[in-house]
C-alpha cells in the first residue's frame, strides 16, 4: 500500500478533479432520466447528493493544495469555481499542471522561507504532518456543509 507521503498534492487534485467530472456525469444522467425519460425524482436526488458531497470534498481539497502550494487568492478561487462548470475540473488540472502550479511534495518541514514563520503555514505543517487527523477534520467539514446545505434546502425553494 502507497504510503500517504506518496500521495502527492498533485494526484490528490487530480483523483478530485476526476471524481468531481464523474459526479457530473452521474447529475447529468439523473436529469436525463428524469426531464426525458419521466422516471421521477430519485435519479436526481440520488446523483445531486453524491455531486453535492464531491463538490464539497473537492473545494475542500483545493483549499488544502492552495495552501501547500501557496497560491493566490485568485488561483485558489479559481480552482474551486472551476467545478461549477461541467466537466471544466479535468482542464484545470491540467492547466495547473503544465504551469507547474501543483509540483512538489507536501511542506512538512520549515525552511530558510520566510513565509514558513507565518502562524498560516505553521498551522498548516501541523495538520501535514497528522494526515488522520487531518482527513477525520475535513470529512467534520463536509458533513457539517453538507448538514447545513441540506437544512437549508435547494436554490430558490422546494419546487
Amino acid at each position: 500500500m502507497a504510503s500517504v507521503r506518496t500521495f502527492t498534492p498533485e494526484r490528490l487534485f487530480r483523483v478530485f478533479a476526476l471524481l468531481e467530472t464523474i459526479t457530473w456525469t452521474l447529475l447529468i444522467l439523473g436529469m436525463i432520466l428524469k426531464y426525458a425519460v419521466g422516471v421521477g425524482d430519485w435519479p436526481v436526488s440520488i446523483a445531486g447528493f453524491i455531486h453535492g458531497l464531491i463538490f464539497i470534498a473537492y473545494a475542500l481539497q483545493a483549499g488544502v493544495v492552495a495552501v501547500n502550494q501557496r497560491w493566490r487568492l485568485g488561483l485558489a478561487t479559481l480552482a474551486v469555481a472551476s467545478a461549477v462548470v461541467p466537466y471544466a475540473t479535468i482542464p484545470m488540472e491540467r492547466w495547473l499542471a503544465r504551469r507547474s502550479n501543483l509540483e512538489g511534495g507536501w511542506r512538512t518541514e520549515s525552511t530558510s522561507d520566510p513565509r514558513d514563520a507565518r502562524p498560516l503555514d505553521r498551522a498548516f505543517r501541523w495538520a501535514i504532518n497528522r494526515p488522520l487527523p487531518l482527513a477525520g477534520a475535513l470529512i467534520v467539514a463536509l458533513a457539517v456543509i453538507m448538514t447545513t446545505l441540506l437544512m437549508v434546502g435547494p436554490p430558490g425553494g422546494k419546487a
